[in-house]
Protein backbone atom coordinates (compact mmCIF):
# COMPACT_ATOMS: atom_id res chain seq x y z
CA UNK A 1 0.00 0.00 0.00
CA UNK A 2 1.26 3.53 -0.78
CA UNK A 3 1.96 5.93 2.08
CA UNK A 4 -0.74 8.52 2.91
CA UNK A 5 0.90 11.22 0.76
CA UNK A 6 1.25 9.02 -2.32
CA UNK A 7 -1.31 8.05 -4.94
CA UNK A 8 -1.03 4.73 -6.78
CA UNK A 9 -2.57 3.58 -10.06
CA UNK A 10 -2.08 1.13 -12.94
CA UNK A 11 -1.09 2.55 -16.32
CA UNK A 12 0.11 0.59 -19.36
CA UNK A 13 0.21 -2.50 -17.19
CA UNK A 14 2.62 -0.93 -14.71
CA UNK A 15 2.05 0.29 -11.16
CA UNK A 16 2.68 4.03 -10.96
CA UNK A 17 3.00 6.32 -7.93
CA UNK A 18 3.21 10.06 -7.45
CA UNK A 19 2.90 12.56 -4.64
CA UNK A 20 -0.70 13.24 -3.69
CA UNK A 21 -1.54 16.87 -3.02
CA UNK A 22 -4.76 17.96 -1.36
CA UNK A 23 -5.09 21.28 0.44
CA UNK A 24 -8.58 20.19 1.49
CA UNK A 25 -7.13 17.20 3.36
CA UNK A 26 -8.76 14.53 1.18
CA UNK A 27 -6.96 11.17 1.26
CA UNK A 28 -5.63 9.72 -2.00
CA UNK A 29 -8.35 7.81 -3.86
CA UNK A 30 -8.27 4.02 -3.71
CA UNK A 31 -9.59 3.53 -7.25
CA UNK A 32 -7.96 5.42 -10.12
CA UNK A 33 -8.77 5.10 -13.81
CA UNK A 34 -6.61 6.67 -16.50
CA UNK A 35 -8.83 8.57 -18.98
CA UNK A 36 -8.44 10.91 -21.94
CA UNK A 37 -10.43 13.03 -24.40
CA UNK A 38 -12.58 10.06 -25.43
CA UNK A 39 -14.32 10.06 -22.05
CA UNK A 40 -17.85 11.46 -22.16
CA UNK A 41 -19.22 13.76 -19.48
CA UNK A 42 -21.98 11.29 -18.64
CA UNK A 43 -19.51 8.47 -18.04
CA UNK A 44 -17.18 10.75 -16.08
CA UNK A 45 -20.05 11.79 -13.82
CA UNK A 46 -21.20 8.20 -13.30
CA UNK A 47 -17.71 6.95 -12.44
CA UNK A 48 -17.12 9.85 -10.06
CA UNK A 49 -20.42 9.18 -8.27
CA UNK A 50 -19.33 5.55 -7.86
CA UNK A 51 -16.08 6.63 -6.19
CA UNK A 52 -13.63 6.22 -9.07
CA UNK A 53 -11.01 8.91 -9.52
CA UNK A 54 -10.22 9.90 -13.12
CA UNK A 55 -6.59 10.65 -13.95
CA UNK A 56 -6.68 12.84 -17.04
CA UNK A 57 -4.20 12.22 -19.86
CA UNK A 58 -5.84 14.28 -22.60
CA UNK A 59 -6.09 17.97 -23.44
CA UNK A 60 -6.18 20.33 -20.44
CA UNK A 61 -8.95 22.50 -21.84
CA UNK A 62 -11.07 19.43 -22.48
CA UNK A 63 -10.59 18.44 -18.85
CA UNK A 64 -11.98 21.82 -17.79
CA UNK A 65 -15.00 21.28 -20.02
CA UNK A 66 -15.60 17.86 -18.48
CA UNK A 67 -15.45 19.42 -15.01
CA UNK A 68 -18.01 22.08 -15.97
CA UNK A 69 -20.26 19.39 -17.44
CA UNK A 70 -20.05 17.40 -14.19
CA UNK A 71 -21.05 20.55 -12.26
CA UNK A 72 -24.11 20.96 -14.46
CA UNK A 73 -25.14 17.36 -13.87
CA UNK A 74 -24.90 17.79 -10.10
CA UNK A 75 -26.91 21.00 -10.23
CA UNK A 76 -29.58 19.35 -12.39
CA UNK A 77 -30.27 16.62 -9.82
CA UNK A 78 -34.04 16.02 -9.99
CA UNK A 79 -36.10 17.88 -7.40
CA UNK A 80 -37.76 14.64 -6.23
CA UNK A 81 -34.37 13.16 -5.33
CA UNK A 82 -33.46 16.31 -3.41
CA UNK A 83 -36.77 16.26 -1.58
CA UNK A 84 -36.39 12.57 -0.70
CA UNK A 85 -32.99 13.28 0.86
CA UNK A 86 -34.44 15.87 3.24
CA UNK A 87 -34.92 15.23 6.92
CA UNK A 88 -38.50 15.23 8.22
CA UNK A 89 -40.08 18.68 8.50
CA UNK A 90 -40.14 19.97 12.05
CA UNK A 91 -41.73 23.40 11.65
CA UNK A 92 -45.30 24.48 10.89
CA UNK A 93 -45.91 24.74 7.18
CA UNK A 94 -43.69 21.78 6.31
CA UNK A 95 -40.34 23.59 6.39
CA UNK A 96 -37.31 22.20 8.14
CA UNK A 97 -35.56 23.82 11.06
CA UNK A 98 -32.72 26.23 10.19
CA UNK A 99 -30.14 23.96 11.87
CA UNK A 100 -31.26 21.04 9.67
CA UNK A 101 -31.10 23.28 6.60
CA UNK A 102 -27.55 24.15 7.58
CA UNK A 103 -26.48 20.52 8.00
CA UNK A 104 -28.15 19.53 4.72
CA UNK A 105 -26.43 22.41 2.98
CA UNK A 106 -23.02 21.32 4.27
CA UNK A 107 -23.72 17.68 3.36
CA UNK A 108 -24.72 18.66 -0.18
CA UNK A 109 -21.60 20.80 -0.55
CA UNK A 110 -19.40 17.95 0.72
CA UNK A 111 -20.96 15.46 -1.71
CA UNK A 112 -20.60 17.93 -4.57
CA UNK A 113 -16.98 18.56 -3.64
CA UNK A 114 -16.19 14.84 -3.46
CA UNK A 115 -17.61 14.19 -6.93
CA UNK A 116 -15.88 17.15 -8.55
CA UNK A 117 -12.58 16.32 -6.84
CA UNK A 118 -12.52 12.99 -8.71
CA UNK A 119 -11.08 14.55 -11.85
CA UNK A 120 -7.29 14.53 -11.40
CA UNK A 121 -4.45 16.09 -13.37
CA UNK A 122 -0.69 15.39 -13.30
CA UNK A 123 1.79 18.09 -12.30
CA UNK A 124 5.47 17.83 -13.25
CA UNK A 125 8.33 18.10 -10.78
CA UNK A 126 8.77 21.80 -11.70
CA UNK A 127 4.99 22.47 -11.27
CA UNK A 128 4.29 22.44 -14.98
CA UNK A 129 0.86 21.01 -15.92
CA UNK A 130 1.75 17.75 -17.65
CA UNK A 131 -1.02 17.89 -20.25
CA UNK A 132 -1.47 19.14 -23.80
CA UNK A 133 -2.29 22.87 -23.71
CA UNK A 134 -1.52 22.89 -20.00
CA UNK A 135 -1.20 26.48 -18.72
CA UNK A 136 1.87 27.82 -16.94
CA UNK A 137 0.70 28.21 -13.35
CA UNK A 138 4.09 27.66 -11.73
CA UNK A 139 3.99 30.91 -9.79
CA UNK A 140 0.52 30.23 -8.36
CA UNK A 141 1.54 26.74 -7.26
CA UNK A 142 4.80 27.92 -5.75
CA UNK A 143 2.91 30.48 -3.65
CA UNK A 144 0.87 27.70 -2.05
CA UNK A 145 3.16 24.66 -2.13
CA UNK A 146 6.54 26.34 -1.77
CA UNK A 147 9.52 25.75 -4.10
CA UNK A 148 9.41 22.56 -6.24
CA UNK A 149 10.79 19.53 -4.45
CA UNK A 150 11.81 17.52 -7.50
CA UNK A 151 8.96 15.00 -7.76
CA UNK A 152 5.79 14.87 -9.88
CA UNK A 153 2.42 15.02 -8.20
CA UNK A 154 -1.29 14.51 -8.76
CA UNK A 155 -3.95 17.05 -7.78
CA UNK A 156 -7.69 17.46 -8.31
CA UNK A 157 -8.41 19.83 -11.18
CA UNK A 158 -11.03 21.62 -9.09
CA UNK A 159 -8.45 22.33 -6.40
CA UNK A 160 -5.92 23.44 -8.99
CA UNK A 161 -8.42 26.00 -10.28
CA UNK A 162 -8.97 27.15 -6.69
CA UNK A 163 -5.23 27.74 -6.28
CA UNK A 164 -5.24 29.87 -9.40
CA UNK A 165 -8.21 31.87 -8.11
CA UNK A 166 -6.34 32.49 -4.85
CA UNK A 167 -3.32 33.65 -6.85
CA UNK A 168 -5.48 36.24 -8.64
CA UNK A 169 -6.87 37.50 -5.31
CA UNK A 170 -3.34 37.72 -3.95
CA UNK A 171 -2.08 39.56 -7.03
CA UNK A 172 -4.94 42.07 -7.31
CA UNK A 173 -5.78 42.52 -3.63
CA UNK A 174 -8.95 43.76 -1.95
CA UNK A 175 -9.51 47.48 -1.55
CA UNK A 176 -10.24 48.46 2.06
CA UNK A 177 -11.74 51.95 2.16
CA UNK A 178 -11.27 52.17 5.94
CA UNK A 179 -7.48 52.14 5.43
CA UNK A 180 -7.70 55.48 3.63
CA UNK A 181 -7.59 56.65 0.03
CA UNK A 182 -3.87 57.24 -0.28
CA UNK A 183 -3.42 54.30 -2.66
CA UNK A 184 -1.95 52.13 0.10
CA UNK A 185 -5.29 50.63 1.04
CA UNK A 186 -5.30 47.16 -0.49
CA UNK A 187 -5.03 43.87 1.36
CA UNK A 188 -3.63 40.89 -0.57
CA UNK A 189 -4.98 37.62 0.91
CA UNK A 190 -2.98 34.42 0.57
CA UNK A 191 -4.43 30.99 -0.09
CA UNK A 192 -6.16 29.62 3.00
CA UNK A 193 -6.26 33.00 4.79
CA UNK A 194 -9.70 34.56 5.21
CA UNK A 195 -10.14 37.43 2.75
CA UNK A 196 -11.60 40.70 4.12
CA UNK A 197 -14.31 40.85 1.46
CA UNK A 198 -16.99 41.28 4.12
CA UNK A 199 -16.23 44.91 4.76
CA UNK A 200 -18.80 45.45 7.50
CA UNK A 201 -16.58 44.00 10.23
CA UNK A 202 -13.69 46.19 9.11
CA UNK A 203 -15.97 49.25 9.20
CA UNK A 204 -16.98 48.41 12.76
CA UNK A 205 -13.36 48.50 13.91
CA UNK A 206 -12.82 51.70 11.92
CA UNK A 207 -15.77 53.58 13.40
CA UNK A 208 -16.05 52.50 17.06
CA UNK A 209 -14.71 55.26 19.35
CA UNK A 210 -11.10 54.61 20.32
CA UNK A 211 -9.05 56.56 22.83
CA UNK A 212 -5.36 57.13 22.18
CA UNK A 213 -3.55 54.01 23.41
CA UNK A 214 0.01 52.73 23.17
CA UNK A 215 -0.69 49.00 22.82
CA UNK A 216 -3.25 46.56 21.42
CA UNK A 217 -3.42 42.79 20.90
CA UNK A 218 -4.90 41.33 17.70
CA UNK A 219 -5.86 37.68 18.29
CA UNK A 220 -6.04 35.74 15.02
CA UNK A 221 -4.33 38.26 12.76
CA UNK A 222 -5.28 36.64 9.42
CA UNK A 223 -4.39 39.01 6.57
CA UNK A 224 -3.33 41.72 9.04
CA UNK A 225 -6.13 44.09 8.02
CA UNK A 226 -7.31 44.85 11.56
CA UNK A 227 -3.78 45.34 12.89
CA UNK A 228 -3.12 47.80 10.07
CA UNK A 229 -6.37 49.59 10.82
CA UNK A 230 -5.51 49.96 14.51
CA UNK A 231 -2.14 51.46 13.60
CA UNK A 232 -3.80 53.84 11.14
CA UNK A 233 -6.13 54.86 13.98
CA UNK A 234 -3.20 55.85 16.16
CA UNK A 235 -2.27 52.75 18.17
CA UNK A 236 1.50 52.92 18.61
CA UNK A 237 2.13 49.15 18.75
CA UNK A 238 0.08 46.05 17.98
CA UNK A 239 1.07 42.53 19.01
CA UNK A 240 -0.71 40.08 16.71
CA UNK A 241 -0.93 36.28 16.98
CA UNK A 242 -2.06 33.42 14.75
CA UNK A 243 -1.51 29.66 14.75
CA UNK A 244 -1.35 29.45 10.94
CA UNK A 245 2.11 30.13 9.45
CA UNK A 246 0.43 31.12 6.18
CA UNK A 247 -1.51 33.83 8.01
CA UNK A 248 1.65 35.14 9.67
CA UNK A 249 3.41 35.28 6.29
CA UNK A 250 0.37 36.92 4.67
CA UNK A 251 0.06 39.51 7.44
CA UNK A 252 3.77 40.34 7.29
CA UNK A 253 3.60 40.98 3.54
CA UNK A 254 0.49 43.15 3.84
CA UNK A 255 1.75 45.14 6.81
CA UNK A 256 5.06 45.72 5.04
CA UNK A 257 3.28 46.87 1.89
CA UNK A 258 1.12 49.24 3.95
CA UNK A 259 4.17 50.69 5.69
CA UNK A 260 3.15 49.75 9.26
CA UNK A 261 5.17 46.58 9.88
CA UNK A 262 7.54 48.42 12.25
CA UNK A 263 4.56 48.96 14.58
CA UNK A 264 3.25 45.38 14.54
CA UNK A 265 4.88 42.39 16.22
CA UNK A 266 3.75 39.07 14.71
CA UNK A 267 3.80 35.89 16.83
CA UNK A 268 2.99 32.39 15.59
CA UNK A 269 1.14 31.11 18.65
CA UNK A 270 -2.32 30.29 19.94
CA UNK A 271 -4.47 33.07 21.39
CA UNK A 272 -2.95 35.70 23.70
CA UNK A 273 0.62 37.01 23.72
CA UNK A 274 2.29 37.55 27.10
CA UNK A 275 1.29 40.58 29.12
CA UNK A 276 -1.67 42.95 29.12
CA UNK A 277 -2.99 45.63 26.81
CA UNK A 278 -5.67 48.34 27.01
CA UNK A 279 -7.29 46.87 23.88
CA UNK A 280 -7.56 43.20 22.91
CA UNK A 281 -9.26 42.49 19.58
CA UNK A 282 -10.56 39.17 18.24
CA UNK A 283 -12.55 38.20 15.15
CA UNK A 284 -13.00 34.42 15.61
CA UNK A 285 -14.65 32.04 13.12
CA UNK A 286 -18.37 32.70 13.34
CA UNK A 287 -19.91 29.24 12.94
CA UNK A 288 -19.52 26.57 15.68
CA UNK A 289 -19.29 23.51 13.46
CA UNK A 290 -16.57 21.00 12.64
CA UNK A 291 -14.39 21.98 9.67
CA UNK A 292 -14.51 19.29 7.02
CA UNK A 293 -11.11 20.41 5.68
CA UNK A 294 -8.17 22.42 7.05
CA UNK A 295 -9.01 25.36 4.81
CA UNK A 296 -12.41 25.70 6.52
CA UNK A 297 -10.90 26.58 9.89
CA UNK A 298 -11.25 30.27 9.10
CA UNK A 299 -15.04 29.81 8.96
CA UNK A 300 -15.87 26.95 11.32
CA UNK A 301 -14.84 26.73 14.98
CA UNK A 302 -15.99 23.43 16.48
CA UNK A 303 -17.54 23.93 19.89
CA UNK A 304 -16.81 27.68 19.66
CA UNK A 305 -13.31 26.85 20.92
CA UNK A 306 -11.63 30.08 19.89
CA UNK A 307 -14.55 32.25 20.96
CA UNK A 308 -14.70 30.64 24.40
CA UNK A 309 -10.91 30.74 24.82
CA UNK A 310 -10.91 34.45 24.02
CA UNK A 311 -13.66 35.19 26.54
CA UNK A 312 -12.12 32.96 29.24
CA UNK A 313 -8.68 34.56 29.00
CA UNK A 314 -9.60 38.14 28.21
CA UNK A 315 -9.70 39.63 31.71
CA UNK A 316 -6.21 38.27 32.46
CA UNK A 317 -4.82 40.15 29.47
CA UNK A 318 -6.58 43.50 29.85
CA UNK A 319 -4.89 46.48 31.42
CA UNK A 320 -6.93 48.18 34.16
CA UNK A 321 -9.89 49.87 32.50
CA UNK A 322 -9.14 48.18 29.18
CA UNK A 323 -11.57 46.74 26.64
CA UNK A 324 -11.89 43.58 24.63
CA UNK A 325 -13.42 44.00 21.18
CA UNK A 326 -15.18 40.84 20.02
CA UNK A 327 -16.36 40.87 16.41
CA UNK A 328 -19.05 38.27 15.86
CA UNK A 329 -21.93 37.59 13.49
CA UNK A 330 -25.19 36.26 14.91
CA UNK A 331 -25.66 33.94 11.90
CA UNK A 332 -24.98 30.95 14.19
CA UNK A 333 -27.94 32.02 16.34
CA UNK A 334 -30.30 32.24 13.36
CA UNK A 335 -29.13 28.79 12.24
CA UNK A 336 -29.76 27.27 15.67
CA UNK A 337 -26.07 26.46 16.22
CA UNK A 338 -25.68 28.73 19.23
CA UNK A 339 -28.09 30.86 21.29
CA UNK A 340 -27.70 34.42 22.49
CA UNK A 341 -28.19 33.16 26.05
CA UNK A 342 -25.19 30.85 25.61
CA UNK A 343 -23.01 33.72 24.43
CA UNK A 344 -24.11 35.97 27.28
CA UNK A 345 -23.55 33.11 29.71
CA UNK A 346 -19.96 32.62 28.53
CA UNK A 347 -19.33 36.35 28.87
CA UNK A 348 -20.63 36.34 32.45
CA UNK A 349 -18.77 33.15 33.39
CA UNK A 350 -15.53 34.79 32.23
CA UNK A 351 -16.06 37.67 34.65
CA UNK A 352 -16.80 40.14 31.87
CA UNK A 353 -19.46 42.79 31.33
CA UNK A 354 -20.75 44.30 28.10
CA UNK A 355 -20.03 48.02 27.96
CA UNK A 356 -21.62 48.51 24.56
CA UNK A 357 -22.47 46.71 21.35
CA UNK A 358 -22.25 48.15 17.85
CA UNK A 359 -24.25 46.43 15.11
CA UNK A 360 -24.19 46.49 11.32
CA UNK A 361 -26.07 44.63 8.61
CA UNK A 362 -24.02 42.58 6.13
CA UNK A 363 -23.63 43.94 2.61
CA UNK A 364 -22.23 40.83 0.90
CA UNK A 365 -24.05 39.24 -2.03
CA UNK A 366 -25.34 36.16 -0.22
CA UNK A 367 -27.41 38.33 2.13
CA UNK A 368 -29.58 39.22 -0.89
CA UNK A 369 -29.48 35.92 -2.79
CA UNK A 370 -32.88 34.26 -2.34
CA UNK A 371 -31.62 31.10 -4.04
CA UNK A 372 -29.04 30.55 -1.31
CA UNK A 373 -29.91 27.58 0.90
CA UNK A 374 -29.35 29.64 4.05
CA UNK A 375 -31.05 32.82 2.83
CA UNK A 376 -33.67 32.86 5.61
CA UNK A 377 -30.87 33.15 8.19
CA UNK A 378 -28.59 35.41 6.17
CA UNK A 379 -31.28 38.01 5.52
CA UNK A 380 -31.65 38.72 9.26
CA UNK A 381 -27.94 38.39 10.13
CA UNK A 382 -26.27 41.14 12.14
CA UNK A 383 -22.53 41.55 12.70
CA UNK A 384 -21.62 43.08 16.05
CA UNK A 385 -18.62 44.52 17.81
CA UNK A 386 -19.00 43.71 21.50
CA UNK A 387 -17.08 46.05 23.82
CA UNK A 388 -16.22 43.92 26.83
CA UNK A 389 -14.54 44.81 30.10
CA UNK A 390 -13.59 43.00 33.29
CA UNK A 391 -16.42 42.97 35.79
CA UNK A 392 -15.92 45.13 38.92
CA UNK A 393 -13.69 43.33 41.40
CA UNK A 394 -11.82 41.31 38.76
Amino acid sequence: MPSPDLIQWIESGQTQTARWRSESGMPPPARVMVVDDTLTADKAYRLACEGTALLWRGDFQNARQILVAMMHRIDRKPAKRREKARLPATQPGGSILPVEAFHQHRLARAQRGRILASLLVPVDADYGIALRRGPDWRQALTEVWGPPEGSPSIVALRELLGLLGAHEWRKNGVEIAALGDTGANRIHPHYGVFSPTRGEYVDLVANVPLQKIDMAFDIGVGTGVLSALLVRRGVRKVVATDTDPRAIHCARENLTRLGVIHQVELLEQDMFPPGRAPLVLCNPPWLPARPSAPIERTIYDEGSRMLRAFLAGLSDHLSPGGEGWLILSDLAEHLGLRTRDQLLGWIAEAGLVVRQRHDVRPRHGKAFDKSDALHAARVVEVTSLWRLAAAPGR
